[in-house]
């Protein structure tokens, strides 16, 4: 489904500079409601459609120079080059990773990407979740209580005041995990390749060895892809946690099934998981999954899966939704300027 909202007059704080309008893919009925009041607000053209950005839809976006996508679906190359056909120069992403995009590719284009950033609250309040999830055996537990089973565990929970736990990656979300667990009382150790925050700040390979949690919240680059390789995670300390609530390719999967495996890691709690695409946001209960590494993780006791979903909020999607549009509006007012 795909509609047009006229630009009424601005309204609000003052714009950066006039566009023409925005056409927005990949957004759902509750992110298209915001983007109605927001567009109001900043006076701009909408162009609002469901559907991820293709080739076949690209025209959606003629005589718009900016567009906004979602991250659900990865952004193809041919679809940048239809983008780029119909004049479009700027991709405004709603979410902080850009792996989903071709960005280099995109530059050769002609087209600017950018991320958005939204309150580091939504994810930070649900990798502490994970964390007591974990560590308290809730996944075993409340999949007994289900059947009725409501004996208690084998196996007793640990408290946060008692580890040690570390946070790689100290951007917006790591340092408001690292506030969070200070309320805890537990040990932190940090690491960053450019420390941000007032915090213990140690090498990776002394995170790994002391720790009792390992939380990752880096960016997926070239050089964090496999940051948890097989060589790390033997590294780590033997019963330790992994919670990944950033990229699921920050962690080498087959390692940290053999790691689970073999009992060397007490356990996981996993937002995120490579190959995820195409199997989280999608109702699979019919369907065949192809990912053994997913399907053998959901299987263990001691792990925790859930669909890329530690983002969603409402002040999250409201975050999102007007960090896009203004986004563009700076985009323009540069282009203007320029």
């Amino acid at each position: 489904m795909t509609h047009s909202e006229p630009a009424p007059k601005a309204v609000g704080r003052p714009q950066p500079g006039a566009v023409t309008g925005i056409t927005v893919y990949g957004c759902e009925p509750d992110e298209a409601a915001v983007f109605r009041e927001k567009a109001f607000r900043f006076g701009v053209t909408t162009t609002i459609t469901e559907a991820a950005v293709s080739e076949a839809n690209a025209d959606l976006a003629s005589g718009n120079r900016c567009v906004s996508v979602g991250h659900k679906n990865r952004i193809t190359n041919s679809a940048l080059l239809a983008l780029s056909r119909v004049g479009v120069t700027y991709v405004s992403t709603r979410s902080i990773g850009c792996n989903h995009i071709d960005v280099e590719y995109a530059a050769s284009l002609g087209i600017g990407v950018e991320n958005v950033t939204y309150s580091p609250d939504s994810v930070a309040d649900y990798t502490l979740m994970l964390m007591l999830m974990a560590v308290r055996n809730a996944k075993t537990t409340v999949r007994r209580s289900d059947r009725h089973d409501y004996r208690l565990s084998e196996v007793r929970g640990r408290e946060l005041r008692d580890l040690t736990i570390g946070v790689v990656g100290t951007g917006r979300i790591g340092t408001a995990v690292v506030e969070r667990l200070r309320g805890f009382g537990a040990r932190i150790l940090a690491h960053d390749r450019s420390p941000k925050t007032p915090s213990d700040y140690v090498s990776l390979d002394d995170l790994l060895r002391l720790s009792d949690i390992v939380t990752l919240h880096a960016p997926l680059t070239t050089d964090t892809h496999h940051l948890l390789d097989r060589k790390r995670i033997e590294r780590m300390k033997r019963g330790a946690f992994i919670v990944n609530t950033g990229r699921g390719s920050l962690i080498d999967t087959d390692a940290l099934v053999s790691a689970l495996e073999g009992g060397r890691l007490g356990g996981a709690a996993l937002d995120v998981i490579e190959g995820e695409e195409g199997i989280f946001y999608a109702d699979c209960r019919d369907k065949h999954i192809k990912s053994k590494a997913l399907l053998r993780l959901q299987e263990m006791p001691n792990v925790l899966i859930t669909p890329h979903t530690a983002y969603y909020t409402g002040h999250a999607l409201i975050d999102t939704v007007e960090n896009s549009i203004t986004n563009c509006l700076t985009f323009e007012s540069r282009n203007q300027r320029g």
